[in-house]
């Protein structure tokens, strides 16, 4: 059976800021429908190697190819075509705090909306039908016409996935979506990630520091530390001590909670 092509490919990836290396010799490709986790001690170099597979952030070194398009080659139009396939979940929700929540969730049409239809939403919202449907999918349907600032961290991490679920990407990739809730809500949202990818067939790439989530939900772990690649590898493959030596501070073990 021919194996499907990769939605991302890095090849030879190498990123710096000035003289420091966030990434140095990255070559992986992602599949459609994985669910792949970012692991790695905080300046590992996850939140970068998200930005180059969003296309925000070019190589200093390699390529990435993104569905088939070499993105440091690709017309402007062509690079925005790629980009709306894919769908970005922030740590700090990146939410309009003072507006109503259906204009969040409209936000995810922006890909596609003119400027003209974009503003007039604000004074009108449009596609109400779509927005409500993505809440009720995230399970806060009753909050589409609340202020987002008046909702609970959890709820705004929820109202985040549904302006993701509005643009209808192929691909989710998640930027430490559960740093900022409280246990209980980082498992809600985890399961309903897991859930949405589930049901959809979208891709999931998803950084994480919590090593048993990255268990629980992922069927791929890809492990990285002081932005070189350590590990990638089937999450059944991913052994405790392999997590370890990853967190492993000046040779002494990193207390990582392992189950």
């Amino acid at each position: 059976m021919r194996h499907p092509s990769p939605l991302f490919e890095l090849k030879q990836v190498s990123c710096r800021f000035n003289q420091v290396a966030a990434l140095s010799q990255i070559s992986l490709r992602i599949y459609p429908g994985e669910r792949i986790a970012l692991v790695g001690p905080s300046g590992a170099g996850k939140s970068t190697l998200l930005s180059l597979l969003n296309g925000t952030l070019a190589p200093s070194q390699g390529q990435v190819w993104v569905m088939g398009q070499n993105l440091a080659q690709a017309r402007a139009t062509s690079r925005r075509r790629v980009q709306r396939q894919i769908g970005m979940v922030y740590q700090q929700h990146h939410l309009i705090r003072n507006l109503a929540v259906i204009h969040n969730v409209n936000a995810g049409h922006l890909g596609y909306w003119p400027l003209w239809k974009a503003a007039w939403s604000l004074v009108w919202p449009l596609q109400v039908d779509q927005a409500a449907a993505a809440l009720a999918q995230v399970g806060i349907a009753d909050k589409l016409y609340a202020r987002t600032d008046r909702l609970s961290g959890g709820q705004q991490q929820r109202v985040a996935l549904a302006r993701v679920l509005v643009q209808n990407p192929a691909v989710i990739l998640a930027d430490e979506p559960i740093a900022s809730v409280d246990p209980e809500r980082s498992r809600d949202i985890m399961d309903l990630l897991r859930h949405l990818s589930d049901t959809t067939g979208k891709t999931l790439v998803i950084s994480l520091h919590e090593v048993d989530f990255a268990r629980s939900h992922c069927d791929r772990v890809i492990g990285l530390r002081e932005g070189k690649l350590r590990f990638d590898c089937p999450v059944s493959a991913a052994s405790d001590s392999l997590f370890r030596d990853l967190y492993a501070l000046s040779g002494e073990p990193q207390a990582v909670e392992l189950r």
